[in-house]
């Protein structure tokens, strides 16, 4: 059993790719004029341990039921990696983890080197 109950907040990342980034446009200009959330930058190649093109949305624990239910009805077909933030990368980006629609394969070695440094 995790003894680490400290959730400082979270993060949804919203995955896109040519084909999708106006729907990802629409996705981030909602969450922006809805919720006071913060808006990561474009990352158009993959980065760090996401596969995909993707941006970051940060949140606080009591946003969290709101947000993500909105992600859920608002998702625009797109794949969402949520995750909190709890000090371990690894496990908050795994076991820790939920995901709307599809579950991409992650890079979680490059998690696992980062704890290394």
């Amino acid at each position: 059993m995790n003894t680490n109950t400290d959730i400082t907040g979270f993060h949804a990342h919203i995955y896109f790719d040519t084909a999708s980034r106006e729907a990802a446009a629409r996705v981030r200009e909602g969450l922006g004029a809805k919720f006071d959330v913060r808006l990561g930058r474009w990352h158009e190649q993959p980065v760090g341990p996401h596969p995909k093109s993707m941006y970051q949305v940060a949140f606080l624990p009591h946003q969290f039921g709101e947000v993500v239910t909105w992600l859920m009805l608002n998702r625009e077909g797109l794949d969402i990696l949520v995750h909190p933030e709890t000090g371990d990368d690894v496990k908050d980006h795994t076991d820790n983890s939920l995901w709307l629609g599809e579950k991409l394969q992650l890079n979680i070695e490059f998690l696992h080197r980062l704890k290394t440094i």
